[in-house]
């Protein structure tokens, strides 16, 4: 009986330990601070090597220019600056991202996923028709809303989600932050039509109940490097 006890308690605390590695995704940080570094030596967290603590300074939490517009002049009519650890180096293992979005009149960030974070936007000019999609537990489920100057959404983790300016007279412009270092995105035609190497078009045609031809022509378009989803 005593044995049976430590067994369940033991497979208690295997299953305590896999809900806490299954919840987590950017590690908390086991100091202040880890300003990334270019350097090669030192401390090595989240990809990045840290700054000596005594040589940070309060430029490292630091960047300017996000009121600046992004270039729209692209197939998409839009544009993303992210503010990341590559402009601030102290956001290394602080697990947070802004960035600006930009959109001309009728300029769209196409239907993508950010696999590693949720996302919250605030719209400060023009009008943002925006919305995610459920996964299969839910149907596919699509949540629309059309936003104007001081509204917010979210969008949960690693569903599809797009943002598009319908507006055709007005730029439109939205902050959205997101919940890692490294969110990452992945853009759903760039994936599946203009991946490297192409995937079969015969796959394709008949997953997206396409002729052949067609998702050939798709797949052209998406390889293009004059076609650039960021």
């Amino acid at each position: 009986m005593k044995c049976l006890l430590h067994v369940l308690v033991f497979k208690i605390i295997l299953l305590a330990l896999a809900s806490s590695f299954v919840s987590c995704y950017d590690p908390s940080p086991l100091q202040d601070y880890c300003v990334a570094t270019n350097e090669t030596k030192g401390v090595f967290v989240n990809g990045k090597f840290c700054k000596d603590p005594k040589l940070v300074t309060a430029n490292d939490f630091f960047y300017s220019g996000l009121n600046i517009p992004g270039n729209t002049n692209n197939p998409l009519g839009a544009s993303v600056t992210d503010v990341d650890v590559r402009r601030i180096p102290g956001l290394n293992t602080l697990g947070v991202v802004i960035s600006r979005l930009d959109f001309a009149p009728g300029g769209q960030l196409s239907s993508h996923i950010h696999p590693r974070a949720s996302q919250i936007i605030l719209v400060l000019k023009g009008e943002l028709s925006v919305g995610f999609v459920s996964s299969n537990e839910y149907n596919y489920k699509l949540f629309p809303k059309v936003l104007y100057p001081g509204d917010v959404f979210v969008f949960p983790i690693g569903l599809v989600q797009f943002h598009a300016n319908n507006n055709g007279k007005t730029n439109a412009v939205a902050i959205g932050v997101y919940g890692s270092q490294n969110p990452g995105v992945i853009p759903i035609g760039n994936a599946v039509f203009g991946s490297n190497p192409l995937i079969d078009p015969k796959l394709l045609a008949k997953a997206f109940a396409l002729d052949v031809n067609t998702v050939r022509h798709v797949q052209r378009v998406f390889s293009s490097d004059d076609y650039i989803a960021n």
